[in-house]
């Protein structure tokens, strides 16, 4: 047994720290004792069942609802807990509370997540990965929803539900990947070129959870304690080391674990090996997003780091693994919305988008009152929403209508003066921001040519190959005639690849 990781011991460590004196009696979910465990209640030995066994109903109609919808996306993940401490002064940017002063620590839970899949999803499929972050703030929530890459497919919201469907099964044959799904929308949205290359790069596949970045991806506004704004990008790199998995290894690794990287954290944190991050922002002033050669809005695009470079702040620290996944993983619901004073959005187009959806899909599969819930909210709340599925928290009888006389909460002067005027002007309109006017290829070509090492090249054209093989001729065509955008030795690599592919294949059937 003791060669036996802590996550196969769970239950063996449990049972060590119950005694013979330590048993319950079991108990119905209304608290009342059941007689008999393991029978039901029936007319002699072999006579039929009484519908009287409110037992048996009990647990029948529990187990029937023990399952709520899965997430669209992000529906496979992993939890734990920990905390963020601050470890630089940036007052000087923001006067949010989370970093008020040097050795400051907030307790966080943090989700890492596959995108794409379903529950049962493979952890080492090829896949950008989520990496959400809640703090538990004296304002309240503040949740940092992003990804582990510091930009993404689209720029647009209006597009995101067409994404993710290309992403999931076919709807009539109910298989996935779709290739000519998959390669059709990126073919036609060439805004998505920068994340594709990312996506198959060697980071498309991390080794571990632990081994990753973090990025708060958008466009965000920090807001100083003189009402002072500025933009703002988040990241948090991993202090493990960046390690990943080449197609090969993750494919074997997928058949024999799919759990990989849930396995992994969980051990980690169980013997003591605590994962960390350290954190820092980018700062860009109002005037300096006005002269940027980029919508320093757009998300497909990274502010570079030797015109903004990170700023330290702190670290975040995981040391608590979840005690139960389904109470505090599965009904974790993050929200970009959840600002504290000092942090605000901006006009990113993706993250405008995000500030509603996020929301209403956790109404969607937790109920009005999700935010009641430990995990979501340990406070107390204080405003004029109530009733609905599963109200845990009344407030006490206070009013339920504002203005009011009888003492019911009222407005926040600190996050008021923190609340900056914004300058906003423009005509209306439908712009579609995926036009060759917007440069879809010029943070591309940096990475392929200065980020990437010639091996990595090579890498990231196999597996763009392993893909755009399998994909309609026209669609093969219509992308690698983006990639060579990129660079024209790409696109040539990538086309000589697949046709090497359709000679093999050709041979094979001789």
């Amino acid at each position: 047994m003791s060669k036996r990781d802590p996550a196969s011991n769970q239950l063996l460590d449990y049972g060590k720290k119950i005694s013979d004196d330590d048993h319950e009696s079991a108990t119905t979910n209304s608290g009342n004792p059941i007689p008999k465990k393991d029978a039901t209640l029936t007319v002699g030995k072999k006579g039929p069942t009484l519908l009287q066994d409110w037992v048996l109903i009990d647990e029948l109609a529990h187990f029937s609802r023990e399952r709520i919808p899965e997430r669209v996306v992000h529906a496979k993940g992993a939890g734990a807990f920990g905390y963020f401490e601050v470890t630089h002064d940036i007052t000087q940017f923001t006067a949010a509370k989370v970093f008020a002063h040097m050795g400051k620590k907030t307790p966080i839970a943090v989700r890492f997540s596959q995108v794409a899949g379903e529950m049962g999803y493979p952890d080492t499929v090829r896949d950008v990965r989520g990496f959400a972050v809640k703090f538990y703030t004296e304002d309240g929530i503040w949740d940092l929803v992003g990804n582990n890459t510091p930009i993404f497919f689209i720029r647009d919201s209006i597009l995101f539900p067409s994404f993710i469907h290309v992403l999931k099964r076919n709807p009539v044959t109910h298989l996935r990947p779709d290739y000519d799904m998959f390669w059709d929308f990126i073919s036609l949205r060439p805004e998505t070129t920068h994340q594709t290359l990312v996506l198959f790069s060697d980071r498309g596949i991390p080794n571990s959870y632990r081994h990753m970045h973090g990025y708060g991806s958008n466009t965000f506004a920090l807001v100083n304690e003189y009402g002072h704004f500025f933009y703002c990008k988040f990241h948090y790199k991993t202090n493990q080391g960046i390690v990943t998995l080449d197609s090969t290894k993750a494919t074997q690794i997928a058949g024999q674990d799919p759990d990989y990287h849930t396995r992994d954290l969980y051990n980690a944190i169980a013997t003591g090996n605590y994962p960390s991050w350290s954190f820092y922002i980018q700062i860009m002033t109002p005037e300096q997003a006005e002269k940027h050669p980029w919508d320093p809005f757009d998300v497909t695009k990274v502010w570079l780091h030797a015109n903004y470079p990170l700023i330290p702040v702190g670290k975040l620290v995981l040391n608590r693994n979840p005690k139960n996944y389904f109470a505090e993983v599965e009904q974790m619901a993050f929200d970009p919305a959840h600002l504290i004073p000092g942090i605000e959005p901006s006009p990113d187009r993706m993250l405008q988008g995000r500030l509603f959806n996020y929301g209403d899909t956790h109404r969607y599969r937790l109920g009005a009152n999700n935010l009641q819930l430990p995990v979501n909210s340990p406070f107390k709340l204080h405003n004029f929403s109530r009733d609905g599925f599963a109200t845990l928290d009344s407030q006490g009888g206070a009013p339920n209508y504002h203005p009011n006389s009888f003492g019911g909460p009222d407005d926040d002067k600190r996050a008021l003066a923190l609340s900056p005027i914004w300058p906003v002007g423009g005509n209306a309109g439908r712009y579609d921001n995926g036009g060759e006017d917007w440069d879809n290829y010029g943070q591309a070509r940096l990475l392929y040519h200065r980020v990437l090492k010639e091996e990595e090249r090579e890498r990231l054209v196999d597996n763009i190959v392993s893909w755009l093989k399998n994909a309609a001729d026209f669609l093969q065509e219509r992308a690698i005639g983006n990639f060579s955008k990129v660079d024209e030795d790409f696109g040539r690599r990538i086309k000589a690849g697949i046709q090497a592919k359709k000679k093999t294949k050709t041979q094979a059937n001789l």
